[in-house]
């Protein structure tokens, strides 16, 4: 038995200093979690934190074998620092350059982010970002540098490193309302990450500027909940968090098994982008058709007709239909049905309500209806693209 014991290894004991407030900060752990799991299991110690937050006291004189951290600050820069530890720094603020360094790829994030505003034929573009951030200074160097080269104009917000309360949150707001105010319409606006974008997405609801028929937006880290609680739900590239961490996790385990390790940058590349309703829409400068789209998003499942959307754009029905085939490339009627269907379809997916309660929370007077309209469209009915949906 003592031999037995004698043989077991001990279990290395790495410190992950990185926030659990944020969805990127939850997919880097997650990351590493995923790491640890597939090779020999480590002991981890983590606090419950913020981004920024100072290191936990218990660092200054923790004996452990490892760090993982986002080094955001000179207070946790000079704890990892002082510990002598193998560490990895997953931030981009780059306060101890000898480190071994895994950061997401913000050129590929920018370019996916101009990729897909361009590519819904904007010509005006916008990026709000905070200074504060190298990843945000990267971002936007890229995102201008690509509106330039399109022949594109590029306008810029910066905000401020703390999201402020009171008076200077109110100012701040103001300030980036007077902004969008100046903006062309109709233009594409790149935003930082989520957070910034919300702050955004609230500047125009407050100015009563359309998203996305005027003003579309697109932010980063694709935070679900956060996305989705959006008004309109957020447009947001996906970066590779997970794999961030997994890499992380990786050249710690050859340093604490003896390896030199350079802190040569290692950059994970985003997965793609998640289309939602803030930029769900092609570039539009006619405003008759604009506004005619913005009512049907707004109102299409409270029963509304084309007659609806006639007395709303003010301009004929052959007038708008002929504006609408060219800028749509649908009539009023049929975009008024791609929109009651499309959230039929969610409401399908997401949720256990019954074909008579879409119905009604859809405007529709009559299952019938809703059901044969569903089937010519779709190819199926309504249960039974339910069953395909959960079945996946």
């Amino acid at each position: 038995m003592a031999e037995t014991r004698h043989r077991l290894r001990k279990r290395k004991r790495v410190a992950l200093i990185i926030e659990t407030s944020n969805a990127y900060g939850r997919g880097v752990l997650a990351g590493i979690s995923d790491f640890v799991r597939e090779h020999e299991p480590w002991s981890l110690y983590l606090p419950e934190g913020r981004r920024g937050d100072k290191p936990p006291d218990w660092l200054a004189s923790w004996d452990g074998d490892g760090i993982i951290a986002r080094i955001e600050n000179a207070e946790v820069a000079s704890c990892v620092r002082d510990a002598r530890l193998p560490a990895v720094d997953v931030s981009a603020a780059r306060l101890l350059p000898d480190l071994p360094w895994v950061e997401t790829d913000d050129e590929q994030i920018a370019e996916l982010a101009f990729t897909h505003l361009h590519e819904r034929g904007f010509k005006h573009f916008g990026f709000c970002g905070d200074p504060m951030f190298n990843w945000s200074r990267w971002r936007r160097d890229h995102f201008v540098k690509r509106a330039t080269e399109s022949g594109a104009t590029c306008s810029l917000f910066e905000m401020g490193y703390q999201i402020p309360s009171g008076a200077a949150w109110n100012q701040q707001q103001e300030a980036l309302a007077h902004w969008v105010r100046l903006l062309p319409r109709p233009t594409g606006v790149f935003a930082c990450y989520d957070m910034v974008a919300q702050q955004l997405l609230d500047a125009c609801r407050a100015i009563d500027v359309a998203v996305p028929e005027e003003i579309a937006v697109i932010g980063v880290d694709n935070d679900e909940l956060f996305c989705n609680l959006s008004e309109p739900p957020l447009t947001s590239v996906v970066p590779d968090a997970r794999r961030t961490g997994y890499e992380a996790a990786s050249l710690l385990q050859r340093q604490m098994a003896g390896e030199v390790v350079k802190g040569v940058p290692c950059f994970t590349k985003p997965r793609g982008v998640e289309t939602r309703q803030s930029t769900d829409i092609l570039a539009i400068s006619d405003r008759h058709v604009a506004e005619a789209l913005r009512f049907i998003r707004e109102h299409s499942c409270d029963g509304i007709t084309v007659a609806d959307v006639l007395d709303r754009s003010r301009v004929s029905r052959r007038v708008l239909e002929s504006r609408f085939r060219k800028v749509v490339g649908r009539t009023p009627h049929e975009e008024l049905l791609r929109a009651r269907l499309t959230r039929v379809k969610v409401l399908l997916s997401e949720t256990d309500l019954s074909i008579a309660q879409i119905a009604e929370r859809t405007g529709y007077q009559h299952i019938e209806y809703l059901s044969a309209q569903f089937a010519r469209v779709l190819g199926m009915p309504p249960s039974q693209y339910r069953q395909q949906m959960r079945t996946r």
